[in-house]
């Protein structure tokens, strides 16, 4: 399949990294202008680097109203909008706090919305326009070691599904990725809350899959890359067909014969 997006703008919020890096490397490798995003100005200008092609940079906190502002002020308009932007950590569920709850909402919920009401009505007013949501097995099998967490991501699901909706008929597609346990560098920060931190890497990472990730049919942790693959074809003219949709990414992690 020669997926071709020359011509088109894909913001990739959270990208100076893991999977966010890969998204954006792999739309840029499709001909797309893409815009990396990230709070840190030194690690947004190595991001680009590594994105090439025409990609620029943009520092912002997109969890914030003023940060989205400043996004805006610079790229007031895109063809491809992935909101990758997302934070987790472990924390035993009668100890998440009230604040907790709020910044995991603020960050993997709020904006999502916010970039996708700033940026859907130009899209929808061209009649061509992608929005991709990367989610998570965790929005639908909750894991009790950070449930503010799957909770966060089944509220992304619900607000892709809706937004989809708003969309109808002019042409937007509106998707979700279900990722898997993926190897990223706050992965394996992870792993090692979870796992003995004497154990080396490729010993850590089979009991982490053994232990608490068991479901997976890869047995593995899945590559970033093979996220942007999904990512880069919703992204495409091939995916036009394809809208509301939660598609997966995780390795058989989710044990369900439905998308």
């Amino acid at each position: 399949m020669n997926i071709d997006l020359a011509g088109k703008t894909a913001l990739v919020t959270g990208s100076t990294q893991g999977i966010g890096l890969a998204i954006g490397q792999g739309l840029a490798a499709s001909g797309a202008r893409v815009v990396v995003n990230g709070r840190t100005p030194d690690r947004v200008e190595e991001a680009v680097g590594k994105v090439g092609g025409d990609a620029i940079g943009v520092a912002a906190d997109v969890a914030t109203d003023e940060g989205v502002a400043q996004l805006l002020a610079r790229v007031p308009d895109v063809d491809i909008l992935v909101n990758n932007l997302g934070i987790f950590e472990a924390v035993p569920a009668r100890e998440i706090t009230d604040d907790q709850w709020r910044t995991y909402f603020e960050v993997n919920v709020l904006a999502a919305a916010r970039l996708i009401r700033s940026y859907l009505p130009a899209m929808a007013e061209r009649g061509w326009g992608r929005i991709i949501q990367i989610a998570s097995d965790s929005a639908i099998v909750t894991p009790a070691e950070m449930i503010h967490y799957g909770v966060s991501k089944t509220a992304l699901l619900a607000l892709s599904r809706g937004f989809a909706k708003d969309a109808s008929g002019t042409g937007v597609t509106v998707n979700s990725v279900i990722a898997g346990p993926t190897h990223t560098a706050g992965v394996e920060d992870f792993v090692y809350q979870l796992v003995d931190k004497s154990l080396p890497w490729d010993a850590a990472q089979r009991e982490f899959m053994r232990n608490h990730r068991p479901q997976s049919l890869l047995e593995r942790l899945i590559d970033p890359e093979e996220i942007a693959n999904m990512v880069t074809y919703l992204a495409s003219p091939q995916a036009s067909a394809t809208t509301g949709g939660a598609l997966r990414v995780d390795g058989g992690y989710v044990d369900s014969i439905l998308p």
